[in-house]
Formats: structure tokens, sequence, C-alpha cells
């Protein structure tokens, strides 16, 4: 691991640390490598990539009912993993952590066992305009199979959120709020702890996508309060394949298993089944192992470097990328938020973006065209979709100049 500081005000090396991540030292099309895309999947260190391997090369075995040497370290892995999630999270206990594939399992998870409880015909379930399809979908299904309804909390121009209105839609009916920490899109980061806390003074429990949040900033459960919360572990330099759901205890052990099968039972007969306690009863057959050890690995890797010292450098990034990009004629950026992430979603002109991704990438550059499974979000703008550029803090300001210089390029055979 070459993570690292510099003797200046003893910062971490970025230069150095971006020796941990070999993928990124590769050339395509004969160009050096320029990822920003980040806000789709993150790079993995070598330290992920070493603890894979180290699994299947060493203590590759299924966990939790084996007896033998090997059953016992990989379930010690995985276990110890759990308890640096719920560290990580600063929950009150790993049994509130739940390994799942990622965010959408988890959503769709909460949808199908607190939600087919707890929700009925006339209730209200609030979203925003700004969701990826997965925190929107499953509450459709949900409000279609119930006879409830989905409430949208509008954005402005900017891309923000307009509290004001989501406060008027908060009412007696109201039953889950759901929304995303950090908009994939646009990069806006909301005010989450604002809208948890007028979520629960009428009645609504909250869950909060955090698929976003979480490579760039320190999630508190407990300090935002809120009742549910995803992450996947792909978009925070861990495996794809792997994520968390955290759920308050009170509210876990009251909902019904997700799935049935091995270790979420304590005794199977045909006259019933006695389930496992929380977090098993929602871990049902053999899991992503090697997933789950990695997912530990990728929050220590990120806790060394620390979470304020990426903040404070990616939203360098953003701040110089926002400058650069914005001298290009012809560009304008969709999401101003005052608050955002590290992420500048932008078009050029009338030229689609699916032709500045194919020409980029023909210059080495690696950026996500499209929708972002944020069609609602496109419609709101009157667009079909936008370019992203999403950095991480192993990326630098020369490949921003190169994501400029290229984009010159493109714009200019495409003219």
């Amino acid at each position: 691991m070459a993570v690292s500081s510099s003797s200046k005000n003893n910062l971490p090396d970025w230069a150095y640390i971006r020796t941990d991540f070999p993928i990124l030292h590769q050339k395509i099309n004969g160009k050096k490598l320029v990822y920003f895309d980040n806000a789709a999947t993150s790079q993995k260190p070598l330290s992920v990539i070493n603890a894979v391997s180290d699994y299947y090369e060493r203590y590759n075995s299924n966990i939790h009912r084996g007896a033998h040497y090997l059953a016992q370290l990989a379930t010690e892995a995985y276990e110890r993993s759990r308890q640096t999630v719920a560290q990580h999270l600063n929950a009150n206990s790993e049994a509130e952590i739940n390994f799942v594939r990622g965010t959408t399992e988890a959503i769709n998870l909460v949808a199908s066992t607190y939600g087919r409880q707890n929700i009925k015909s006339g209730d209200e379930i609030i979203v925003t305009e700004m969701e990826h399809h997965s925190n929107i979908v499953p509450w459709q299904l949900l409000c279609a199979e119930k006879g409830a309804t989905l409430k949208v909390i509008p954005v402005n121009d900017k891309g923000e959120l307009l509290v004001e209105e989501y406060l008027k839609l908060l009412n007696n009916k109201t039953r889950i709020v759901s929304v995303a920490y950090v908009s994939n899109a646009l990069g806006t980061i909301h005010p989450v702890k604002e809208i948890i806390e007028a979520a629960h003074q009428a009645g609504a429990v909250v869950f909060i996508d955090a698929a976003q949040a979480m490579p760039h900033m320190k999630v508190d459960v407990q300090e935002l309060d809120c009742d549910f919360l995803g992450f996947s572990g792909h978009k925070v330099y861990a495996t794809t394949g792997i994520g968390v759901l955290y759920g308050k205890r009170e509210l876990l052990e009251k909902m019904p298993p997700y799935m049935g099968g091995g270790e979420m039972i304590k005794s199977v007969s045909f006259k019933g089944t006695t389930y496992n306690e929380i977090p098993y009863k929602f871990e049902a057959g053999t899991p992503n192992i090697e997933g789950g050890i990695a997912l530990g690995v990728a929050l220590n890797y990120i806790q060394l470097i620390g979470l304020d010292q990426i903040a404070a450098y990616e939203h360098e990034l953003l701040l110089y990328g926002t400058e650069t990009l914005s001298s290009i004629e012809g560009l304008r950026i969709i999401g101003t938020a005052e608050n955002k992430s590290s992420v500048i979603s932008f078009l050029i002109n009338n030229i689609h973006p699916y032709d500045l991704g194919v020409l980029l990438n023909e210059q080495g550059v690696a950026i996500r065209t499209g929708h972002h499974c944020c069609q609602p979000l496109m419609d709101r703008f009157g667009i079909e979709g936008t370019c992203r550029a999403s950095f991480a803090f192993y990326n630098t300001r020369e490949e921003i100049d190169q994501l400029a210089e290229s984009l010159n390029r493109a714009v200019h055979l495409l003219s």
C-alpha cells in the first residue's frame, strides 16, 4: 500500500497514492488513460485486489457453518469487515449492517419488507426529481401494489432541491421518504439531515441512498438519524456485487425476511420455520464472501488516507475542472448547485453526448454519457442526457487539462 503523506502540512501525497492503482498506468488507443467515470465505478487499489487474491489462494471456503480451519478464517475475515463497516458508518452495532449486492438491492429489500408490511392504500412515499432509477422504480412497484401515491420533490434550474416544496409535501399520510445523499447525475449534495428531521416530525421513516456520498465524505448514521441507508462497494474502491443496507435495529427486527434459504433461519420443519437474528435474517444463501472482505479493506484504505483530506482535494479538482471546462466555447454545465461533490455534467453546443464520448475515448479519456439512469431529471432539464466527468482522489489537474484539450479537438472534428 503506497499511502503516504508529503512533508507540506502533512497532507497526503496524491501522486504517490496514485501508484496504488495499477489500472491507471496504461494506454488506451495509444494515449495515457484518463479515468473520469468514477461515479459509475471506482478503480481498485492493490490492497483490495490482493485481498481478493489472498482469499482464493489461502482460505477459500464457505462461511459460518464450517468447523474446519479455512471456514474459520473466511468467517472471521467476513465478519471483521462487517465490524469495519459499522465503525465507518458509526452504527450502534454490526447487527445493523446487512450485506447485500449493492444500493439497488438495499432499496428493494426495504421496499419489499418494511414497505409491504407498513404501506397501505392512501399512504404516500416521497422521492426527489433527481433520483437514480433504482430509487424510483421499487417505490413505484410498491405504490402500485398497495394503492399508495408517489410524491416528488422538484429541483430548481441549478439542480438543487426545493426544500420548501418538500415541506409542503409532508403530511400525515407520508410513510417513507427516500432520497439520495448526493446526485449521481449532477453531483448535488442534498441537505439530508434537514430532510430527515422534517420527515420524522411527520411520522415517516427515511431511506438514504449514500452510493455517491460514501467515496467522498464522512457518513455518520447516528448523526443523520436516518432509519435506513444503502451504499455499493464498487463505488467506494471495493469490488462489484457487494453493498450494505444499514437499518436501525428496532426496524430490522420487526421486518420479515427478504429471501428464504440457508443462513437466514434458526430451524426449519414442515410445520414452520424460525428465522435467524439480524443481520443474518436478511442474508440468505452463500454471500459474496470475497466482496465482503474486500469492502472492509477498501474502507480501511480510505480511512488511512482520511476522508476530510479526500473531500478537500476532490473539491479542489471540482473547482479547477469547472473553471477549465467553462472556458471551452459552447460548453454548458448542467447542475450548478452551491454544494456539490466532484461531478461535472455538461453539454457542448448541439453535439450529442455519445459522439463526444466516442471521440474522447479515442484520445484515452473515459467519461460517462447518457441519462445516467436519471431520465426524469433529464426530462426536467429538457435534455436527453449529458457528458459526465466525475473525479476521485487519484485524479489530477493535468488529467483535467487533458480532458479539456481532448474536448476542444472533438468539438473541432464535430463542428
